[in-house]
């Protein structure tokens, strides 16, 4: 029996507070591309595209069903955070006093407070999202080409090659 298909693909943006470059650092990418990995593999997700910028991310990705998504995108970014926090304390702490703040819940808050979710419900839509995704870092100067981009979807999507181990191809 198919898989009840309870949530749409959503392109998903969630941006560093203040537009710090803070994810200029692979390290920290890394922690991005393994949480989505988590998600991934723990089939809370299906996982379409990505981009991970200097200062924010664009997704898409898909709930399995019976997951929520607010509850997917809260443990995403509480977990990046709690991790890029924990390295920063540890290597440089001086970069953490960037992100105080004087919210009742935490001391830091490295994402903006309202990332950005947005259903894809036609064929259309979603290529655009998917073709912004991928052009992100050549428009932003980063490289000639998406797929040169480590960071990204886009070689998976020109070549095939999942260099990730995550991905879905969207017509799959």
């Amino acid at each position: 029996m198919p898989t009840l298909i309870t949530e749409y693909p959503q392109f998903f943006t969630a941006s560093i507070k203040g537009h710090y470059k803070l994810l200029e650092h692979d390290k920290y990418k890394e922690i991005i591309i393994n949480s989505l990995r988590f998600l991934v593999e723990d089939k809370r997700i299906k996982l379409f595209a990505f981009v991970i910028m200097t200062d924010h991310i664009h997704l898409i990705w898909q709930m399995q069903p019976l997951i929520h998504p607010q509850h997917v995108q809260r443990d995403f970014l509480k977990y990046t955070a709690q991790q890029i926090k924990n390295d920063l304390q540890k290597n440089t702490p001086e970069i953490l006093k960037h992100f105080e703040t004087d919210a009742n819940d935490r001391n830091y808050n490295f994402w903006k407070r309202r990332a950005l979710s947005i259903e894809l419900r036609t064929d259309k839509v979603y290529q655009q999202k998917l073709d912004y995704i991928h052009l992100n870092p050549a428009k932003a100067g980063i490289c000639k080409l998406p797929e040169e981009y480590k960071y990204s979807s886009a070689l998976f999507y020109h070549t095939g090659t999942d260099n990730w181990g995550f991905l879905t191809h969207h017509q799959d």
